[in-house]
């Protein structure tokens, strides 16, 4: 049915202001993330479901990074995880001695790769990212994608300091669905999200305004449709191995599905 004159103006109005309104928040700008949550989890942990559960939650979050890392060292129990890796595991470990607790378990969260929680304690969780983000990140990151590379703008938020950090790109794997068959979680499917695929460092940052470019390659991985761009810190460890810090900023790529 066809408006009455009358209303045509009170129509056209309210669709001008509906465009408006659409193309406002279209053009508004993301809001800034506040924390990177890292569950370490296991397909052969009887505990890590309500963990891996919460971080599908939390992903939700626009001010979050919520990424899972699947580990390795319960594979003898009788399953194998088919998303672990070893390096997750060696990384797990790393921010334990990094942080002086020596504590490693599944499921555990690691926030801003300074402080950790019990992966499915979301009050706890919630309380240290509110507490961590009352500083905020020492940088920001902007992503821009052309003529084939990732273009990676790191900024300091509170003028030029004496920061030394990587840039690393994460490949993620955006949701995951696993049956497993045997062991702890035997009959159960699984749910991930932000599967990370690698981690593959393209530059360094050293505490002022820095451009990285990247190949594109670089956020690609088997199964990956989307990553993520950390600056962490780095002090050295054992062997010549540099040991990840504190996160000090962080951005979500454009997903490639």
């Amino acid at each position: 049915m066809f408006p009455r004159p009358r209303h045509l103006a009170a129509t056209v109005a309210a669709f001008a202001f509906g465009m408006a309104a659409a193309q406002a928040l279209a053009q508004a700008p993301a809001k800034p993330v506040k924390a990177v949550i890292e569950l370490f989890t296991s397909q052969g942990c009887s505990s890590c479901p309500p963990a891996d559960a919460l971080v599908v939650e939390l992903a939700k979050e626009p001010e979050l990074i919520a990424l899972t890392l699947p580990v390795t060292y319960w594979d003898y129990l009788g399953w194998k995880d088919t998303l672990g890796k070893d390096s997750f595991a060696k990384r797990q470990k790393f921010y334990a001695k990094a942080r002086g607790d020596g504590q490693v378990y599944t499921p555990q969260v690691v926030i801003n790769g300074a402080a950790h929680a019990i992966g499915s304690e979301r009050t706890e969780i919630e309380k240290t990212v509110n507490q961590l983000a009352a500083t905020g990140f020492a940088a920001t990151v902007d992503l821009k994608e052309e003529n084939g590379a990732l273009q990676i703008r790191v900024t300091p938020t509170g003028g030029e300091s004496e920061t030394s950090a990587g840039i690393w790109v994460l490949p993620t794997t955006h949701q995951a669905a696993v049956p497993v068959t045997r062991g702890e979680n035997q009959g159960r499917t699984l749910s991930y999200a932000n599967v990370v695929r690698g981690m593959v460092r393209v530059g360094d940052w050293t505490g002022k305004e820095t451009i990285v470019t990247a190949p594109l390659s670089a956020t690609q991985a088997p199964e990956a449709d989307g990553y993520v761009v950390v600056v962490q810190a780095e002090r050295p460890g054992k062997h010549g191995l540099m040991m990840p810090g504190a996160i000090l900023g962080a951005a979500k790529g454009l997903a490639k599905r």
